[in-house]
C-alpha cells in the first residue's frame, strides 16, 4: 500500500532548498522512489503527451561513472539515488496511444481523437524546433514536481545543469530522440542548504502589462 503523505504543498515548496553534500551510504527505498516518479509523472504536459523519461542510477560503481561527466561535483556520488531527467523530442509519436485510451475509456468520441492528433501533427511538422522546445519545457514541469514529491518524503535534491551532454548520452546509452535536460540528486541532507533570499513578490510580478 502506498504510503500517505499528508504534507501541505506550499510547506513543501518553501521547505525545498536544493542540497550539494549528502549523508553517504543510505538509500532510498525502492518503493518510495517508486512514488515520487510516480507523482513526477502527473506533472500537466502539452496534450497530454508526456514527454519525460526517467534513468534511475543507485548503483554506487554507476554513480561514480558519473562523476567526470558531472565535472566532478561530489554530490552524485554520494547522493542516495541520481535522476536524468529526457525529453522526448518526438512525443508526438505518442499521441495515437494516449488519445487511443481515451476513445477505449469512452472518454472521446473517435473523430475528436483524430482531429486533435492531426493537430499535433502539423504542430511537430510546421513549428521549428517544436520538438526541442516542447521536450526541454514539458519535461522540465516534472523534474520540477519529482523535486517536490521527494521533499514530501522526507528525501532532499539537487538539480543540476552542469554536465557533458554528449557524454552522458553515450554512457547511459540514450536514444537519439530523448535530449537530457536535468540531472538530479536525491537523498538525505548532511548539512543544511545556504540560506537564499528571493526578490520580493512585487518586483517579479508585472500586474496586465510592462
Amino acid at each position: 500500500m502506498a504510503t500517505v503523505v499528508e504534507t501541505s504543498v506550499i510547506k513543501v515548496m518553501k521547505e525545498r532548498s536544493s542540497v550539494r553534500k549528502y549523508q553517504k551510504g543510505i538509500s532510498i527505498p525502492q518503493s518510495t522512489l517508486h512514488q515520487i516518479l510516480e507523482a513526477a509523472a502527473t506533472a500537466p504536459s502539452a496534450w497530454n503527451l508526456q514527454h519525460w523519461k526517467f534513468v534511475t542510477i543507485q548503483n554506487q560503481e554507476n554513480k561514480e561513472r558519473l562523476l567526470p561527466i558531472a565535472y566532478h561535483q561530489q554530490q552524485v556520488v554520494d547522493a542516495s539515488a541520481v535522476v536524468i531527467v529526457l525529453g522526448d523530442t518526438k512525443a508526438n509519436e505518442n499521441a495515437e496511444n494516449v488519445y487511443g485510451e481515451s476513445v477505449r475509456a469512452g472518454f472521446m468520441a473517435e473523430e475528436v481523437k483524430n482531429s486533435i492528433v492531426g493537430d499535433i501533427d502539423s504542430h511537430y511538422k510546421n513549428a521549428e524546433h517544436a520538438g526541442i522546445h516542447d521536450a526541454i519545457r514539458n519535461a522540465s514541469f516534472a523534474a520540477m514536481q519529482l523535486m517536490l514529491a521527494a521533499k514530501a518524503h522526507g528525501i532532499d535534491s539537487g538539480p543540476m545543469g552542469g554536465y557533458d551532454a554528449e557524454a552522458l548520452r553515450k554512457e547511459l546509452n540514450i536514444p537519439d530522440r530523448y535530449i537530457p535536460v536535468l540531472m538530479l540528486t536525491l537523498g538525505y541532507a548532511e548539512q543544511p542548504a545556504y540560506p537564499t533570499t528571493r526578490f520580493p513578490v512585487d518586483q517579479v510580478v508585472v500586474r496586465e502589462r510592462f
